[in-house]
């Protein structure tokens, strides 16, 4: 009981640090100004060199509250990354059907045109100028406004890299549009869509129509999900969709699981830190996100050198520990533990000790360093392994050799 205590507390006091920023800019584009809500990650203050995605919500007012709760939850497991969140103020009047306006050939007009100018000339640049952004842009709308969101796919470079579309009442010639645009989209795209079984037969018809034509796409950067949902209406498929597409999205993001390791790494020959090292290279093509790699899932690369023997490649998994966490002791005692475990006990000691001058890095702390040093001496003259010194050949072999 007291553990189901602590966490739902560590979950509520997470979650009441977020902050929230209501804003408002001038617009060129839409002669006035438009009022948005940015929301922050819990940890924007305390980590400022820290960069984040950005996820633009169309329909800000009512998808802000389950957008923000799916991402603080995510994050809290590290399943999701922290994202800044832009959701714009379009629930008043008109405006979210002037704002996603076109004309009868489908495409944007008027006030429509003007507020697709907005977001990518206007918003966008005034975001990432003011906070600290990572180059991976996310939008998502619900109805008309997920229809909207479409029409930055027709352009050769789309400002945003992922699209999430609830229930979209898709414009003229949009299916047609968007299934011959996304094969010649070069950069990786994320497109899921839903729909609810319950909702307007004339959505979920265009739904399934645009699932039919780009399901079959080849483009090996295009990434596509599309889920109907049983049983639910307009408006709660909203609510079952949000952590689908966004851990559709995200998908590879997560922490080394149980499963991965099991099904994928402790059962390589080899390979274990290039494993480690590709994950994160892929992380950063697919979403353009720069990460550290976790201490986790060091620890599990470390688990499966050591269960299968393969103690050399700790050295290259200590030099990669010390390319994201220099002068930490975490470079340093996979170092020592390879020399440890190769029985150079003179060499594990020295690089044990290092450990003193270092920053401590979780459980490898000083003492921790200093008590391995100490628990090996005893061992320096015990060393079983000799340095390998190539054998001279036999006598007359190159004799032999030139009679050949």
């Amino acid at each position: 009981m007291k553990t189901k205590f602590l966490l739902l507390f560590t979950l509520v006091t997470s979650f009441a640090f977020s902050q929230r920023i209501t804003e408002s800019i001038p617009s060129k584009k839409l002669g006035g100004e438009r009022t948005f809500t940015v929301s922050l990650p819990g940890n924007y203050e305390a980590d400022v060199e820290k960069k984040y995605p950005v996820l633009v919500l169309l329909d800000g007012e009512y998808l802000l509250n389950p957008f923000e709760g799916n991402l603080k939850y995510g994050n809290y497991w590290d399943d999701l990354p922290e994202t800044i969140i832009v959701a714009i103020n379009q629930n008043y009047g008109e405006q979210r059907f002037d704002d996603s306006d076109y004309d009868q050939t489908g495409l944007p007009s008027g006030k429509g045109a003007s507020f697709f100018e907005f977001i990518g000339f206007e918003l966008l640049p005034y975001i990432e100028g003011k906070y600290r952004t990572q180059p991976f842009r996310i939008i998502a709308g619900h109805d008309t406004t997920a229809g909207f969101l479409n029409f930055y796919l027709y352009k050769d470079d789309p400002v945003f890299n992922a699209y999430i579309s609830l229930g979209a009442e898709l414009a003229p010639q949009m299916i047609t549009r968007v299934a011959e645009r996304l094969p010649l989209i070069k950069k990786p795209i994320f497109y899921y869509h839903a729909i609810g079984q319950g909702d307007l037969t004339d959505i979920n018809d265009g739904a399934k129509a645009l699932d039919k034509m780009i399901a079959p796409i080849p483009n090996k950067t295009f990434n596509y999900r599309f889920d109907q949902f049983k049983g639910a209406s307009h408006y709660s498929l909203v609510a079952l969709a949000i952590p689908q597409a966004l851990y559709f999205i995200y998908d590879g993001y997560q922490p080394i699981s149980m499963m991965e390791y099991k099904d994928k790494i402790a059962t390589l020959d080899k390979g274990y830190t290039q494993y480690l090292i590709d994950k994160y290279t892929k992380l950063e093509e697919k979403f353009g996100l720069k990460l550290k790699p976790r201490l986790t899932d060091f620890k599990a690369i470390e688990a499966a050198i050591l269960k299968n023997k393969a103690y050399f490649e700790l050295q290259e998994l200590g030099k990669y520990a010390d390319k994201h966490y220099p002068k930490t002791t975490l470079g340093t005692y996979h170092q020592a533990l390879y020399y440890e475990k190769s029985g150079e006990f003179k060499k594990a000691i020295k690089e044990y000790r290092k450990g003193y001058t270092l920053e401590e890095i979780r459980e490898i702390t000083k003492s921790f360093m200093l008590d391995k040093a100490e628990s090996l001496k005893g061992k320096e003259d015990a060393s079983t392994v000799e340095e390998y010194v190539e054998p001279a050949p036999e006598e007359g072999s190159e004799e032999k050799k030139e009679g050949e």
